[in-house]
């Protein structure tokens, strides 16, 4: 991996900022904005367009970081790795060399399925913005609504396959010694007290429910390092950490803080619970 920071603060984002409309050549600062919402999927964008972080760019959750939906794959399958890459390259973002800041309004929700995928597609150069949007707007750093210019960057990707497990390799794996496989929904979707979203409720038999909220504060600041290595206490050994959620979006929370936790063999189930109940 590399030295990148998980997270950048709005004012550490503001410095650097400033600093590139000062010298544009020596920018390599990409900002993105993730902003989304499951319940009404156009909210995202129309936020956007009203005030975003200036030169922000957008990249929204259904169209550019999912794939079209099919009978299984689950709510949002992996975006095609080659029409992502030309999307970032749109935006500006040279492999292995730009840093991508992502921000969204939802405690990383939606901002670290962008984390994910970059480091996916083998660019580890990629931070959140500690606070979101709202930590940014309470510091009183400038928004706007003018909309940035495409740019040409040039984004070759390296995608690391074995990163991802699909239905038939967690049916295979999860049982085994020394594999852990972490649901990351919110602990009554896990139990089946309630399912909001998807057809069937209940969880995958054998998980273990580590919900993804608890790895930001309500205000979607990271929690500190200590915090986050107490949360994987036990798993630091495991072979294998097979994490999802309803549809491989908010399991990336959780692999966020498994890596910051210093446990390095997580992989992502993306078909997630919406693909295993498609089935059942």
């Amino acid at each position: 991996m590399t030295d990148t920071p998980f997270v950048v603060s709005a004012q550490w984002l503001f410095e650097h900022l400033s600093l590139s409309a000062a010298a544009p050549e020596l920018s390599q600062v990409i900002v993105v904005d993730c902003r989304f919402s499951l319940a009404n999927p156009e909210l995202g964008h129309q936020q956007y367009l009203t005030s975003h972080i200036p030169g922000a760019y957008y990249l929204d959750l259904n169209k550019d970081l999912s794939a079209p939906v099919g009978q299984h794959g689950g709510r949002h399958p992996l975006p095609n790795p080659d029409e992502l890459a030309k999307k970032l390259a749109a935006i500006g973002v040279n492999f292995q060399e730009t840093l991508v800041v992502a921000y969204d309004d939802s405690r990383f929700a939606f901002a670290a399925r962008l984390w994910w995928l970059l480091r996916y597609l083998g660019h580890d150069r990629v931070a959140l913005l500690d606070g979101g949007f709202s930590g940014w707007q309470a510091a009183e750093y400038p928004v706007t609504d003018v909309l940035p210019t495409p740019q040409i960057g040039k984004f070759v990707p390296q995608v690391r396959q074995d990163w991802v497990v699909d239905i038939e390799t967690v049916k295979a794996r999860k049982d085994l010694p020394g594999v852990v496989l972490v649901d990351s929904r919110e602990g009554d979707r896990f139990s089946g007290e309630q399912e909001p979203i998807d057809p069937i409720a209940g969880h995958i038999p054998g998980a273990v429910n580590y919900p993804w909220q608890e790895v930001s504060s309500s205000q979607s600041y990271l929690r500190p390092m200590t915090e986050q290595r107490a949360r994987w206490v036990g798993l630091e050994q495991a072979e294998e950490v097979l994490v999802y959620c309803g549809s491989g979006v908010t399991a990336c929370v959780n692999l966020l803080s498994l890596e910051i936790a210093g446990v390095h063999t997580g992989k992502l189930y993306a078909g997630s619970w919406s693909d295993w109940c498609s089935y059942l």
